[in-house]
């Protein structure tokens, strides 16, 4: 009876080591499952971003994701996404990637929209049509539609400009801004970025001179076009202001290579002063109606606090060094040019 017993207990035992061993192998299968579907390292780190386009669903994503090679086993990211509820939450975006992020990792910062902003730059842009192709380069969006809007006069009216003055606008800097980021949402984030510009000390200031804030930004494109050297901003906005205020034309060369467009001009000569455009300062008085480059914050600020002083001649100097020779009469202005002419035609400078 007790070896029978004993055999009983000794085949129960077996039995239940049996099963132990069935749930272990079960459950460590199940937790290798688990392991390799959301922990495993994944990402292959062949690209830097992970692009996802505007209206884009998971279709579209598996499809990018397999194309480009992201990650190394597209099954188990399949999976993962599916049981994680990715399918119904595809946002669009920029996505930094990291070599050997896990599907965990990678699905819940695509989930939460989680993506890096681009860095935006630009200064110096004379024409919007440039400035259109380069902001292309960094978002979704291309030039076309963002052209498109700032030559809309129904669009751009709504922030208080015209197609004209829209360039003023724009504050010559370095931007963060969404990868997925429409042609609006940038023309609304650079307005917000404008009106944080003009606070009220540059409104103060502005108003003192009497200029609006577009036509400050203006005359600072024509400052800015004339000044090599920051340090002669102030003096040279002085002088324009001169001549606006005794009612001269402001005869500055730059409006009339602008009204040219022709960028490749370094002599104006006379026939360039007969063009007819309303942005040839040597045939009408006063500002021209829009900036002819994108005008930097330091001439802006120049012309807000520009130096006063009598000079309402310059020419450059003679030594191109950059910098200017002033006067406060005629007789001593064409003295000046002279000399400059002179300079032009013993390096043979003829256009």
């Amino acid at each position: 009876m007790v070896a029978e017993k004993s055999k009983k207990i000794s085949f129960k035992a077996k039995v239940f080591f049996a099963m132990l061993a069935l749930v272990v192998i079960v459950l460590a299968g199940t937790g290798i499952n688990y392991y390799l579907k959301y922990f495993k390292p994944n990402v292959t780190g062949n690209k830097d971003y992970l692009f996802i386009p505007t209206g884009s669903d998971f279709k579209d994503v598996y499809s990018i994701i397999s194309s480009e090679n992201i990650v190394k086993d597209t099954l188990s990211f399949l999976n993962a996404a599916q049981n994680m509820d990715y399918p119904v939450k595809v946002k669009a975006g920029r996505y930094r990637l990291t070599k050997d992020m896990s599907n965990r990792t990678l699905i819940n910062m695509l989930k939460a929209g989680n993506q890096e902003p681009v860095k935006i730059s630009f200064q110096n842009v004379r024409l919007k049509h440039t400035l259109a192709g380069m902001i292309s380069k960094k978002i979704e969006s291309d030039s076309a539609s963002i052209s498109q809007l700032l030559d809309s006069a129904t669009f751009i009216e709504k922030y208080g400009f015209n197609t004209d003055n829209v360039y003023t606008m724009f504050i010559p800097n370095s931007y963060e801004i969404y990868w997925n980021s429409d042609p609006e949402k940038f023309f609304f984030r650079m307005h917000a970025e404008y009106l944080k510009f003009w606070n009220a000390d540059r409104k103060a200031k502005a108003a003192a001179i009497n200029l609006s804030q577009s036509e400050v930004s203006i005359l600072a494109s024509i400052v800015d076009s004339e000044a090599l050297n920051d340090s002669e901003m102030p003096r040279i906005a002085g002088l324009y202001m001169n001549r606006l205020h005794k009612g001269m034309r402001l005869e500055a060369d730059p409006t009339v290579i602008f009204a040219a467009n022709d960028f490749t001009i370094r002599r104006v000569l006379n026939k360039h002063l007969r063009i007819s455009s309303p942005y040839n300062t040597y045939l009408n008085t006063g500002l021209p109606p829009g900036p002819i480059t994108m005008p930097s914050i330091n001439a802006i600020d120049a012309v807000l606090n520009y130096e006063k002083h009598d000079y309402i001649y310059m020419c450059a100097k003679e030594d191109f060094s950059g910098y200017h020779n002033y006067a406060s009469n005629l007789t001593q202005h064409l003295q000046n040019a002279r000399k400059f002419q002179e300079a032009l035609n013993q390096r043979n400078i003829k256009k």
